[in-house]
C-alpha cells in the first residue's frame, strides 16, 4: 500500500448528497471541457448515478480493486457491455427511407454491430428500490477520488501514474502509458477509461489546469444545486476540514475500498417510512440502513443524527454552522482557494494571424 506520502497540500472534494439534482450539469460540464479527443466519446470522467442502481460501468463497485485488509484485491476489467459504448442512430432510416418496412422509422440507438445497445452510462437513472410506498433513490456524483493509498498507482508497472507534490492530485502520464489497463482493474470505484485509439488509460485530472490558476473545477463551478464544497483537507478553515474532521458528517465513499478516498460525501438523509396506517414511522426511514453502512461506512448513522440534530436547531431559531455551511448562501465560498472567475484570466496577447 502507498503509506506515508506526504504533499504540501491535500486537495479534497465534499458532495452533499442531500442537494443534488441529478441533472448531469455536471457531467456535460467536464464533457465539453475534457473528454471530446479522439476515442474519448464514451468516456465520462464525471458522472452521476441513481442509487440503488448498478453505476457506470456496470456492477462497478462489485468489479473488485482496493485492498482487503492492506492487500491487494484483484480486480476485473469492464468491457465495453458494461461500460456501454457511445451510439449511433438509425439516421439513413429516418431522414433517407433506407428502411424496407412501411412502419415509422425512429432514431433508434445502435452500437457498433448495429445491434440495440444493452447498457449504457446511467442506463437505470431514476429507478429506485423498495416498494410503494417506501420507494426511494438518490444520485450519486463520482470523479477521480485522488486517493491517498491509490491501488490505480501501485497496480502501473511503468510508474505512468503519479501524485502531484502540490496538492496530492493523481495523474496519468499519457506519454508513458502502454495501455496495459491495470490501472483499470485496480481502481475499485472503476474511474479510469481505456482509449482504444491512442492506447492508453486516461481518466478525471481534478481541472488541475484550472486548479493552478485559481480557479475551481468545471463541475463545481456549473453545478445548479450548490453540492460541491472544494479546498484542502490540512487547511483547518475550509468547508472541507470543518465537514470532515471538526463536524465529520462528510464521509468516504465504500471505505471498505482502503484506498481512503479525498473525495467526500455527506449521506442523504431519507423521508420516513410509512407504517400499515399510512402514517409515518419515526424509527424506520425507506432507505435501508444497512446498505447506507455499506455505502458510507459505520460512522453514517452518527452523521445523519448530526444533520438532524444541526437542522432542528435552526428550525427551533438557533444557529449553526454545520448548516451555514451545507446551505452555502454565498456560492463562492464553497470554492475554497478557488473562487477567480475563468472569464476574467488574463490571456497573453494576440500575434499574427492568431
Amino acid at each position: 500500500m502507498n503509506t506515508g506520502v506526504t504533499t504540501k497540500h491535500q486537495f479534497a472534494m465534499v458532495f452533499d448528497l442531500n442537494k443534488c439534482l441529478g441533472c448531469q450539469t455536471c457531467s456535460i460540464a467536464c464533457k465539453t471541457q475534457w473528454t471530446r479527443g479522439n476515442g474519448m466519446d464514451p468516456q465520462w470522467w464525471n458522472i452521476v448515478n441513481t442509487i440503488p442502481g448498478k453505476g457506470t460501468p456496470k456492477n462497478a463497485f462489485n468489479l473488485g480493486g482496493g485492498y482487503k485488509d492492506g492487500e491487494p484485491v484483484a480486480g476485473e476489467l469492464p468491457g465495453k457491455a458494461e461500460w456501454g459504448e457511445a451510439w449511433d442512430y438509425e439516421y439513413d432510416n429516418v431522414f433517407f427511407k433506407s428502411g424496407d418496412t412501411n412502419e415509422r422509422d425512429y432514431l433508434r440507438p445502435r452500437v457498433h454491430d448495429g445491434k440495440p445497445p444493452k447498457w449504457g452510462p446511467n442506463w437505470d437513472e431514476d429507478m429506485g428500490g423498495g416498494e410503494y410506498p417506501n420507494s426511494y433513490f438518490f444520485y450519486l456524483p463520482l470523479v477521480c477520488m485522488n486517493c491517498e493509498n491509490p491501488a490505480c498507482l501501485e497496480a502501473c508497472p511503468r510508474d505512468t501514474i503519479y501524485r502531484r507534490d502540490e496538492d496530492g492530485v493523481i495523474l496519468i502520464d499519457e506519454e508513458r502509458c502502454h495501455g496495459y489497463r491495470f490501472c483499470a482493474e485496480a481502481c475499485p470505484y472503476k474511474r479510469v477509461y481505456f482509449n482504444e485509439q491512442r492506447v492508453i488509460a486516461q481518466k478525471c485530472i481534478s481541472c488541475f489546469p484550472r486548479l493552478e490558476e485559481g480557479v475551481a473545477p468545471a463541475c463545481v463551478r456549473q453545478c445548479p444545486g450548490r453540492v460541491r464544497h472544494v479546498g484542502y483537507l490540512d487547511d483547518p478553515e475550509s468547508h472541507i476540514s470543518k465537514l470532515v474532521k471538526t463536524w465529520k458528517v462528510a464521509l468516504p465513499l465504500r471505505p471498505d475500498f482502503e484506498v481512503k478516498p479525498r473525495v467526500f460525501y455527506v449521506p442523504p438523509t431519507m423521508p420516513l417510512a410509512f407504517n400499515d396506517d399510512d402514517e409515518f414511522d419515526e424509527s424506520q426511514s425507506r432507505f435501508p440502513m444497512d446498505e447506507m453502512r455499506k455505502l458510507f461506512g459505520p460512522d453514517v448513522e452518527q452523521a445523519l443524527a448530526t444533520v438532524e440534530s444541526e437542522r432542528n436547531k435552526v428550525a427551533a431559531g438557533g444557529q449553526s454552522e454545520l448548516m451555514d455551511i451545507l446551505i452555502s448562501r454565498n456560492w463562492n465560498d464553497m470554492l475554497g482557494p478557488y473562487k477567480l472567475d475563468p472569464g476574467k484570466l488574463v490571456r497573453p496577447p494576440r500575434r499574427g494571424n492568431d
